[in-house]
C-alpha cells in the first residue's frame, strides 16, 4: 500500500468531514489557536468549561490537512468532560508516541491515524488541537 493510501484511508477522510460538527462559535468564552510550522496547518478553537474547569463545548475551524483535520475531529469527539491536567498528559504522551519514546496514548480514535507517525511532516498537525485548547484553558 502506498504511503498516501495508508495516510488517507477512508476513515481518516471520513473524521476530516466530522468537523462539521462541531462549528466555530465565536460566543464561545476562551479561544485559542495553534500553527504547525512544518507545514502550516492551522486551529483555531473556542470552549466553554462547566464550574470544575472540564470542557463542556467544543468548536472548532481547521485550516490543514485531512490528517490534521482528522485529529481534530478524534479530539473534538473526546474532549468533552477532559480537564487542563488531561489534555497536557495527552498532549506530553501524544509527543513522545510521535518521537519513537513512548507508547500511543490512551485518547479514543487516534488509532485512525496511527499511520502517519511513520510520517514526521504530520506530526505538527496531528497535535494542534491539543495545542490549541491548552492555549485557550486557563493554567490556574
Amino acid at each position: 500500500m502506498s504511503g498516501a493510501a495508508r495516510l488517507y484511508s477512508p476513515e481518516v477522510l471520513a473524521l476530516a468531514t466530522r468537523l462539521a460538527a462541531f462549528p466555530l462559535d465565536e460566543d464561545l468564552p476562551l479561544r485559542g489557536a495553534a500553527r504547525s510550522p512544518a507545514c502550516g496547518s492551522r486551529i483555531e478553537l473556542g470552549l466553554a468549561c462547566d464550574a470544575a474547569g472540564a470542557i463542556a463545548r467544543i468548536s472548532l475551524k481547521a485550516q490543514a490537512c485531512a490528517i490534521g483535520q482528522a485529529a481534530a475531529a478524534i479530539f473534538a469527539d473526546a474532549a468533552t468532560g477532559r480537564s487542563r491536567a488531561d489534555l497536557a498528559a495527552t498532549l506530553a504522551a501524544l509527543e513522545a508516541w510521535l518521537a519513537g519514546t513512548g507508547d500511543q496514548p490512551d485518547w479514543p480514535g487516534l488509532a485512525a491515524i496511527a499511520p502517519a507517525r511513520d510520517f514526521p511532516g504530520r506530526h505538527g498537525a496531528m497535535l494542534l488541537p491539543w495545542k490549541a485548547a491548552l492555549e485557550a484553558l486557563p493554567s490556574a
